[in-house]
């Protein structure tokens, strides 16, 4: 795999994207995670452009967001001035003087990476520091401003590209991709997340499903809390391969917030590492089956900023650049002593959690005792018929 080309985006000015000094998304998860990649030597392959950043263009915003809104967060940069109505200025996501500018240059990486596909230069391209999932067309909210992710799909249906999958593997719903691209039957939103009954932003039920015209184009993966790795394993190989495999996509946009974790302070599923490990080569195994390797990943939640993200990004990076990281491989040395001076934690001492990943294949058979079994048959009810898949045997 070394030898497929790909893009990376890093570029220390994304740091920039700071709420305050206290906001739980503190932009020392991405430059912990760039010095783990180059710790790892991840971004020095032969195979391997590095993208630094500009910030976007209004015109490139709006492609996916409204004038109003732009107009919005512009002003919250320039005067402080809070703006309810688009979500700006509330306790998730306040107002900061480079929100405007921040938010437009993370924008710009996950756009570079779409363009370097539709150019040919990379088949494989990665902006761990975009995912922002919550952005709406007219609306911040947790945490996210400008949706990169959307930027990046306009951005490859515009130039031609005829059918786009989108997977959300964060623990949060990935809201404001789905609500961009809901009416829109060229793009598959995909999000397995923990259930909005019980988290924010409260939506991302399997009864929602994509807009008229567009029915199936938005599926919805709820987890029950407290799920683990065997039960988030099975739930996305239960539903994920068989409709990306429906739905012939030509690019796979992914977004891999890793606040699935067992140690995130925001959210209560269950997963390791390694799991998280095992979906980015699940989905790289989807982008090589069904679209000659066109993959575009993207970072996005993730709150244990020392000990759990650059880990899981940097497991990320491995397998888009070709380089998988062994989970036994003992986390650099020079990196742990690193973070023990500046930020007094302690960090594993392997790239793995050591977890037994295993999962029951759905070909086993229903399980209607059993509550991820039973949120998966939901969406497979939803969602399989419009494709002509059985919904139990499928």
């Amino acid at each position: 795999m070394g030898e497929v080309p790909t893009a990376v985006v890093w570029d220390e000015a994304l740091l920039e994207y700071r709420f305050n000094s206290n906001h739980p998304m503190d932009p020392v998860r991405l430059d912990l995670t760039a010095k783990l990649c180059q710790e790892l030597d991840l971004f020095s392959g032969a195979n391997v452009r590095q993208l630094s950043t500009e910030i976007a263009s209004d015109a490139v915003l709006g492609t996916v967001h409204s004038g109003d809104y732009i107009t919005a967060v512009k002003n919250a940069a320039e005067h402080g001035r809070p703006s309810t109505d688009h979500g700006l200025g509330t306790e998730d996501t306040p107002v900061f003087s480079e929100i405007h500018l921040g938010a437009a240059r993370i924008v710009d990486g996950t756009r570079q990476c779409a363009q370097a596909l539709i150019d040919g230069t990379a088949v494989r391209a990665l902006n761990f520091a975009g995912g922002m999932h919550h952005a709406a067309r007219s609306r911040a909210g947790g945490f996210c401003v400008y949706n990169d992710s959307a930027v990046a799909i306009q951005l490859l249906l515009d130039q031609g590209t005829r059918r786009v999958v989108y997977i959300d593997v964060d623990a949060h719903h990935g809201d404001g991709t789905q609500d961009i691209f809901y009416d829109d039957p060229r793009v598959m939103t995909i999000s397995i997340h923990q259930t909005g009954v019980a988290l924010y932003p409260g939506t991302g039920f399997p009864n929602e499903t994509g807009g008229p015209g567009a029915e199936g184009s938005a599926v919805n993966i709820a987890l029950p809390e407290t799920t683990g790795d065997a039960g988030w394993l099975r739930a996305f190989h239960a539903v994920i391969p068989q409709l990306v495999a429906a739905f012939e996509p030509e690019v796979i946009v992914s977004q891999h917030g890793c606040d699935s974790h067992r140690d995130d302070p925001l959210s209560d599923l269950q997963l390791s590492v390694d799991a998280q490990r095992q979906s980015a080569l699940d989905i790289a195994h989807l982008a090589d089956e069904h679209c000659e390797g066109r993959w575009i990943a993207t970072g996005g939640g993730g709150y244990a900023v020392h000990t759990v993200v650059p880990r899981s990004w940097a497991h990320l990076t491995g397998i888009l650049v070709g380089s998988p990281v062994s989970l036994k491989t003992p986390v650099p040395r020079a990196w742990r002593d690193h973070v023990r001076e500046r930020f007094e934690v302690e960090t594993p001492e392997t790239m793995g959690d050591a977890a037994e990943l295993w999962w029951r294949s759905w070909e086993l058979g229903y399980d209607p005792s059993d509550a991820v079994d039973r949120a998966v048959m939901q969406t497979r009810r939803e969602i399989f018929p419009l494709y002509g898949l059985d919904p139990w045997f499928d």
